[in-house]
């Protein structure tokens, strides 16, 4: 963990970020006091992916097991056509 005061923090803003990169924490302090911490966000991930937050929440639904009717009026979609 790094600690740097407030004009350390806006000179160096670069190089904390590369740490933070790098998986450091950096601590910015003011008269002597933790007053922000700059960290990594979490890795931004595909909502539908089987480890991922929503489906741990929301449970699996096959994607594939889902589908949704076809019109009889739409040939290209694989339904009949309307007619004598």
């Amino acid at each position: 963990m790094l600690s740097v005061n407030v004009h350390e923090a806006k000179t160096q803003l670069a190089r904390l970020l590369a740490a933070v990169e790098r998986g450091e924490t950096v601590h910015i302090c003011r008269g002597g006091k933790s007053v922000a911490e700059l960290r990594a966000l979490p890795s931004a991930s595909n909502p539908l992916d089987p480890g991922s937050p929503l489906r741990q929440v929301a449970g699996y639904v096959d994607l594939e097991a889902v589908r949704l009717p076809v019109p009889d009026d739409r040939p290209e979609l694989g339904g009949r056509r309307w007619g004598l």
